[in-house]
């Protein structure tokens, strides 16, 4: 269809001393106590500490693989920010 774009969100993923990503993104994909799961567009507000692994980004340039220790992920409103390092 013209004129439609895929929905996507607002991602950010930082340590205190360095931003891994900033940017628009059709998904993003993680794993807490709980197990794996993804945030799409429109998800409900969420907040969760994740364990070590991948956080995996699908943006419009591309897949992003951020390998993290622990963080902590807020997702409200289409946006999400993961904190890397707490």
């Amino acid at each position: 269809m013209a004129g439609t774009e895929t929905p996507s969100i607002d991602i950010k993923v930082y340590a205190p001393f360095k931003v891994y990503y900033e940017g628009k993104g059709y998904s993003i994909s993680a794993v807490n106590e709980m197990g794996p799961f993804d945030i799409l567009p429109h998800h409900h507000n969420f907040l969760c500490m994740l364990v070590p692994g991948n956080v995996i980004i699908e943006a419009p340039e591309g897949r992003k693989v951020i390998k993290i220790a622990h963080a902590l992920m807020h997702v409200k409103a289409d946006r999400v920010v993961v904190f890397v390092d707490v």
